[in-house]
């Protein structure tokens, strides 16, 4: 299927999807309750012909394009929800809302997701197969993507034909404000890491502060355990497979002369396999657990198992960058060196279908990518024209995949 008008008719769309994304930059909504959003997205789909099942359990929608001819069935995401926020931009568009801001660019994967639902619409009669347009709650750590596959996301039946059309490819694009805008970069393999969480509490004996030997002191003991975990990491983990373990947040005490009972500290560890996810967890441990009794603590850990790595089909990542440079040339397409150590829950679905996530750059080119606002920076901003780019490459992969499967 030709290609070669793909982007004009993405550019001929952009008016329109400039104007949702800023309806939704505007009204941005936090989770996986988005109903004001859910409600501006059915709108712009109405009139397309698609199936569409609203999601029971979150504001996730499941469109479905049936094409022409029969075929496999290959997914889009796009993701809805914001972060808990306060812009602090002067946009025309900036959101209304207090506390809340689409900071990481979720408002432009939507628009751009409608953009390529419609592009794809127009060629419904040439379409071997069906596309199902993904708009997912909750990306921002409450795992919509995990409830709407539970939910029966990739359960789709037959055509209507009758024929089978199993869901054979999921693809995704994030925008970044760490790259120009246009290019695009993915790579094959672990892609983002995955995110877990830990809280430890460190249960000593309280007492006056002038008197140290008669009180269990558990807030040396707890800066003792950060700089013991920072050690485990540089030390047991091989540097080609990483690890990141931050201490985020340290609490104890009430005032300058007592020595409290409890200290706590929080953190986030990140992987990219699960091999090193499993080896960082069973280190933390033994190190927090070794620290305590070393000094007679007590110790509790409360640990949470987040999104899982995101990992890239490699035939599936070199198709997508392929696509990527039909459309808007070989220069603007970049091959990663290494994956981040941001988490997505684009993850789960990656878990269950073969396909890829790549990111779509949209600073601004008067801007240096190096030093400007980046992702979840509530001052962040990113080009619109590159939702361009973003729709026809959605629309292009869906159209590839479906007339000649990758690998």
């Amino acid at each position: 299927m030709d290609l070669s008008t793909l982007r004009d008719e993405a550019r001929d769309l952009l008016d329109e999807t400039v104007a949702l994304r800023r309806n939704l930059h505007r009204w941005p909504e936090l989770g996986n309750d988005l109903p004001v959003t859910k409600e501006h997205v059915l709108e712009a789909l109405d009139g397309l012909p698609l199936h569409i099942t609203e999601h029971a359990t979150t504001s996730g929608i499941a469109a479905v394009l049936d094409g022409g001819r029969p075929g496999p069935t290959v997914l889009l995401r796009g993701d809805m929800d914001a972060l808990p926020l306060h812009e602090d931009t002067d946009l025309e568009f900036k959101s209304a809302t207090d506390g809340q801001m689409h900071a990481c660019g979720h408002d432009t994967h939507t628009a751009m997701l409608v953009g390529a639902a419609k592009l794809l619409s127009a060629r419904r009669a040439d379409i071997p197969g069906r596309v199902l347009f993904m708009f997912q709650p909750g990306e921002e750590g409450y795992a919509g993507a995990k409830y709407m596959l539970e939910e029966g996301l990739l359960n789709l039946g037959h055509r209507a034909d009758g024929t089978e059309s199993p869901v054979t490819g999921a693809y995704a694009l994030h925008i970044s404000s760490s790259l120009p805008a246009g290019f695009i970069a993915a790579k094959g393999g672990p892609m983002m890491a995955s995110s877990d969480s830990m809280v430890i509490r460190v249960k000593g004996r309280g007492g006056h502060a002038s008197q140290p030997h008669l009180a269990l002191d558990p807030i040396p003991v707890a800066c003792e355990m950060v700089q013991a975990l920072q050690l485990m990491v540089t030390r047991s983990v091989d540097v080609f497979d990483p690890s990141v373990v931050t201490i985020a947040r340290i609490t104890a005490g009430t005032t300058s002369n007592v020595i409290p009972e409890v200290a706590e500290i929080e953190g986030t560890i990140r992987a990219v396999s699960e091999r090193t996810r499993t080896k960082v967890v069973d280190g933390l441990r033994r190190v927090v657990e070794g620290i305590a009794s070393a000094h007679g603590c007590e110790v509790t850990i409360e640990y949470h198992n987040g999104y899982p790595v995101t990992v890239n089909d490699v035939t599936g990542a070199e198709f997508s960058m392929n696509v990527a440079k039909e459309l808007i040339g070989e220069q603007q397409v970049l091959r990663m060196p290494n994956p981040v150590m941001g988490a997505e829950d684009f993850s789960y679905v990656l878990n269950r279908v073969k396909g890829s996530m790549m990111f779509l750059g949209a600073t601004p080119h008067d801007r240096d990518p190096f030093s400007a606002a980046p992702n979840h920076s509530n001052r962040v901003y990113f080009d619109e024209g590159t939702m361009v780019q973003g729709m026809a490459v959605y629309s292009a992969m869906a159209i590839r995949h479906l007339s000649g499967l990758p690998g």
